[in-house]
């Protein structure tokens, strides 16, 4: 009997969005997982003439707020590798997974940190000479770029 080796990655920038994630990984229906997740000891960076963000090692203050995809093919995990290209290196880390949870004083939910998990990212390693010092917004990018970058406009660095 065979297993299938599955994976967990963690997403913070363009692959966040599921049509994003579908296209790269050349899927129409995913068998994954999403949840919200932290990355400690990490920042976002803008990276110039481009709609995609990077990620750098930084110091314990700082995080990354990022989606964890679980439930990868080794399939998939190739596909991701091709996407993300020589600019970046599959790395191992580890997040904490954000659970919501009932609040004891209202019916709203309020976010909490549940549990640390090991999962892969991609790190930048183009050199930090091609990153702005802004934040990279997954709002602004779903709202004003991501049809362009769909299209393949957006993939070529600039």
């Amino acid at each position: 009997m065979s297993t299938t080796t599955t994976h967990s990655a963690f997403f913070y920038g363009t692959l966040m969005s599921p049509e994003v994630l579908q296209r790269a990984i050349q899927t129409s229906n995913p068998t994954h997982t999403a949840t919200p997740a932290i990355l400690p000891s990490h920042t976002r960076h803008r990276v110039k003439s481009a709609l995609y963000p990077a990620i750098v090692p930084a110091s314990p203050e700082h995080s990354v707020r990022g989606t964890l995809i679980s439930n990868l093919t080794d399939a998939d995990m190739c596909r991701l590798d091709a996407f993300e290209g020589d600019e970046y290196e599959r790395r191992k880390v580890h997040v904490r997974v954000v659970q919501t949870s009932p609040s004891e004083s209202d019916e709203n939910h309020r976010e909490g940190v549940e549990k640390e998990v090991e999962a892969e990212t991609y790190i930048w390693i183009a050199g930090l000479d091609q990153l702005e010092d802004g934040e990279w917004d997954f709002d602004q990018f779903v709202n004003e770029n991501q049809d362009t970058f769909l299209l393949g406009e957006g993939l070529a660095e600039g």
